[in-house]
């Protein structure tokens, strides 16, 4: 069951993270399913995999169940909470805390699609109209 009050929590690593998005993607999974999805993108031994996910599990990032004798792994914290919580930290480290210049800068690059730009136009009219 995902707690998103947790916003102590430790920032995942970037390993950590990879893991996070694969329970994220597919639900509560086993080490062996999360290895198998991870190898997709490069090469990582199970016994990596096991060692990260029970080092997220005493870190509270990960929860485990064992039903049947598997263990089965979910994430502590949703998505959104996670990326808030790294938004904020990069926001803070790079930007000194900055939401505008965060958004100045990636909107400056020049990545940002027409329905992007439409979508980001709509919210911020949203958050004006709602004060």
């Amino acid at each position: 069951m995902m707690e998103d009050n947790k916003l102590n929590l430790t920032p995942p690593t970037a390993a950590e993270l990879e893991i996070l998005q694969v329970l994220w993607q597919n639900g509560a999974q086993t080490v062996r399913f999360v290895n198998d999805e991870l190898n997709k993108q490069r090469e990582i031994g199970y016994t990596t995999t096991l060692k990260f996910m029970q080092i997220m599990l005493d870190k509270g990032t990960l929860t485990r169940e064992i039903i049947d004798r598997s263990h089965i792994y979910s994430p502590a914290v949703s998505e959104e909470t996670t990326q808030a919580q790294l938004l904020r930290g990069f926001t803070d480290a790079t930007f000194r805390g900055s939401s505008a210049s965060l958004v100045m800068r990636a909107l400056g690059n020049g990545s940002a699609s027409a329905e992007d730009l439409a979508r980001i136009k709509a919210m911020i009219a949203e958050m004006e109209k709602n004060g």
